[in-house]
């Protein structure tokens, strides 16, 4: 629980007042611009920084408390793996710090390891190399898990697996906490979007509700003969993407668009849609 806290270096106030809380079970994923105060956040809610005012409190006691009970894991983005040593090795040795680890079987299947027990840390690709720290990270059997960019330079395939593991892990009833800048990553596994701007809290609810907080929509159609040239001067108009033979018009008044694409003899193949999660949140970090 956040409340009313907030953090300043210097003369840059990173958090500003943040009210929050979090229920037990519930996977949320923390959205912002570099700058926003995301990275503050989860470090005060870790311990790691003290807040200047408010509170910050995990099941009821500080956050140093609920780490060294070991009921938080957390997977930062500057951790570096220890050389010289196998997956086995690490991982022994990480559950030997905790009262009640996962039980090896178990963390090897959730972290999607059974393979690579007997590698090298050094010998791992990237993606290999995340899902070992997302198994360090849930060792203790933690039951909130904290991911600061879980998935920062990772290829699409190692992001699909490793977002595979993370559901594994929630869906026996753990907290989990993440923060990334793939918007459709808090689309597709996020109950909860949090968005965060300028250090205050923007936006706070499902994917769907955070959509809803932008009036933007999207009007695609087939894209002209003569190109996309011309299209950002329709009424209504407000940006103008173009991907493969379709061009996506984003409007706030989507009748007049299609009105003034028919007027040009323009329309061809069109389809209407709301805005999606990254539409809402450019609006609202804008």
């Amino acid at each position: 629980m956040f409340a009313g806290v907030s953090k300043s270096y210097g003369a840059v106030r990173a958090v500003d007042g943040v009210d929050l809380t979090i229920p037990c079970g519930q996977t949320v994923a923390l959205l912002g611009p570099n700058g926003a105060g995301k990275s503050t956040t989860i470090n005060m809610m870790l311990g790691l920084f003290p807040a200047d005012r408010g509170r910050v409190e995990l099941f009821g006691r500080s956050p140093e408390a609920a780490s060294a009970a070991g009921r938080v894991g957390a997977m930062l983005q500057e951790t570096k793996l220890v050389p010289r040593v196998t997956v086995g090795e690490l991982l022994a040795f990480v559950r030997g710090l905790y009262p009640r680890p996962l039980p090896t079987d178990d963390l090897l299947r959730v972290a999607n390891l059974g393979g690579l027990v007997g590698r090298r840390l050094e010998k791992l690709s990237g993606g290999q190399a995340q899902r070992v720290k997302f198994a360090v990270a849930i060792a203790g059997r933690p039951d909130l898990l904290v991911l600061d960019e879980p998935t920062a330079a990772m290829d699409v395939e190692s992001r699909r697996e490793f977002w595979a593991s993370m559901r594994r892990y929630s869906r026996d009833g753990h907290t989990v906490l993440f923060s990334t800048h793939y918007v459709e990553e808090a689309d597709e596994s996020a109950d909860r979007v949090v968005v965060i701007a300028g250090g205050r809290l923007v936006a706070d609810g499902s994917p769907a509700e955070v959509r809803r907080a932008s009036t933007a929509q999207t009007v695609a159609v087939a894209l002209p003969y003569d190109g996309a040239a011309g299209l950002e001067r329709l009424p209504g108009v407000t940006a103008v993407e173009v991907r493969g033979d379709r061009a996506y018009l984003t409007t706030t008044e989507p009748d007049a668009v299609v009105c003034a694409l028919v007027e040009r003899g323009l329309l061809r193949h069109v389809e209407v849609r709301g805005a999606r999660l990254e539409d809402a949140y450019l609006a609202l970090t804008a």
